[in-house]
């Protein structure tokens, strides 16, 4: 090989490696980007904020909030602040996201974590049966070690109404010689106490959290219950949520 041949291979080897070295350093350099909903100032390398995008349309039906490295602590202190009553909320930090995008088998682990919550979401519902309807939001927090933890914002006004419509239901029913004016008129103040309770926002909400699905269930029960507590409860009312599912 001539020496005009050997430099310009060495010239064009010179230049691969350039490329490829430019390449990975833009690849891996993290920085601020539009990543939806944030807790702090997230930053994301090239990798991961592409894998983020593709994680987050895999899982549409949940709403992901990405969390800087320092804010973690933050984020599941004040879970309940980042509800979202049409989806379940995924709260993950930045360091996962790295990590998920670069490791396969870790990004299997925390992809089936996520996909087993959202499996269980219906299920959960289910079982809290019509205190399913006093739970503003669910969501899930995805810790370190390959697990999560689960939380729900529970309105206790929602509790509390049940019992006062119960209870003026009881009364009518015993006023036999009341008039059919004094009932309509009490029937309709009902319906517009109850209209006022359900349009009220964070009018007396309790945000639990739990390490599993069936201490998250207990935990909203025992707050609900908590809130009818000058309720009598029926037999049935006390099973609620007894009846979940062990096999999960």
């Amino acid at each position: 090989m001539s020496i005009l041949a050997q430099v310009e291979s060495n010239a064009q080897a010179i230049g691969a490696y350039e490329e490829s070295k430019t390449s990975k350093t833009s690849n891996s350099e993290k920085k601020p980007g539009n990543y939806g909903r944030t807790i702090g100032q997230p930053e994301l390398s090239e990798k991961a904020q592409k894998y983020y995008e593709e994680l987050k349309k895999k899982f549409s039906n949940m709403d992901f909030i990405l969390v800087s490295s320092d804010m973690k602590a933050a984020a599941k202190a004040q879970a309940g602040r980042y509800a979202n009553p049409n989806k379940m909320v995924v709260l993950i930090d930045e360091e996962k996201i790295e990590k998920m995008a670069d490791d396969e088998n870790f990004r299997k682990q925390y992809e089936g974590v996520i996909r087993s919550a959202g499996v269980k979401l219906p299920q959960l519902q289910k079982s809290l049966g019509s205190n399913a309807s006093k739970v503003k939001s669910f969501g899930m927090q995805i810790n370190d070690g390959g697990n999560a933890s689960f939380f729900a914002v529970v309105d206790k006004s929602l509790a509390a109404q049940r019992v006062r419509i119960k209870k003026n239901a009881e009364k009518k029913a015993k006023e036999k010689k009341e008039t059919a004016k004094k009932e309509a008129k009490e029937a309709a103040e009902e319906k517009l106490t109850q209209k006022h309770a359900e349009n009220t926002e964070n009018a007396d909400t309790v945000t639990v959290t739990a390490s599993s699905i069936e201490e998250l269930i207990k935990k909203i029960n025992d707050v609900i219950y908590e809130g009818m507590s000058d309720s009598v409860l029926t037999d049935a009312e006390k099973m609620i949520g007894q009846r979940f599912d062990s096999r999960w």
